[in-house]
């Protein structure tokens, strides 16, 4: 098993017009990053696309959607990743959702990586109230929508207030999610837990276009859009 490496972004469109016609790329993976305010979501989105961490805490009320690639087992695969802040609720309807800003594509993501402090007790309830509103509004189609748990500054392990083999029973065992644990700022376990969110769709949407141009569409810089 080999763990993504990231590649600069590739720029927005659906399709690639070679020499032979048109070739349509397949969907973007959709990745959430949910999780309360000072969690370190933007932390780790920004480690992940750009191997870069800051020490200075950015509140932000708005979404950031990246568009980006990532290399898992040989392939590459297209990525959206929206850093979504602090919502109250996850909506309940599309209604909902596209009124307010915050929260506009939500409901449509791929997989769901839901971010806790693990040294904040109230930052993981709030994980665990937003994983149940998952489950009881998201539209799931045909099959359930992955959801990670993630538990990040593994940094300040002395600070930790739920034991890790208790987080981890509880989520593997009864929630039936993965469970990974991280640190931003000490780029730990930050390509296994994307590794882990690919894996965990199965790859299905990525039916295998020509790894050249995939990997020439990801090698352009990344872009980040402030919703």
């Amino acid at each position: 098993m080999h763990w993504p490496a990231v590649c600069e972004s590739r720029e927005g469109g659906a399709a690639h017009r070679g020499r032979g016609g048109n070739r349509t790329m397949p969907p973007l993976f959709r990745i959430a990053v949910l999780g309360a305010q000072g969690v370190g979501k933007t932390a780790i989105v920004q480690r992940f696309l750009h191997d870069d961490y800051s020490e200075v805490v950015v509140s932000s009320k708005t979404r950031r959607v990246h568009i980006s690639a990532a290399v898992l087992n040989g392939h590459v695969h297209d990525l959206q990743i929206t850093d979504y802040p602090a919502i109250s609720s996850f909506p309940v309807s599309s209604l909902q959702e596209w009124s307010d800003v915050c929260c506009r594509g939500i409901r449509s993501a791929h997989v769901y990586i839901l971010v806790y402090d693990i040294c904040c007790f109230d930052s993981f309830e709030y994980v665990k109230t937003m994983r149940q509103q998952i489950l009881e509004t998201r539209v799931m189609g045909s099959g359930e929508t992955p959801i990670l748990i993630v538990g990040n500054k593994r940094d300040l392990q002395r600070g930790r207030v739920i034991p890790r083999h208790s987080v981890s029973d509880l989520v593997r065992k009864s929630w039936k999610c993965g469970y990974v644990e991280c640190s931003a700022k000490f780029n730990w376990h930050i390509l296994l837990l994307f590794g882990e969110a690919l894996r965990s769709l199965g790859c299905a949407r990525c039916k295998h276009v020509h790894a050249t141009i995939r990997f020439q569409r990801a090698l352009r810089r990344e872009r980040c859009v402030l919703m």
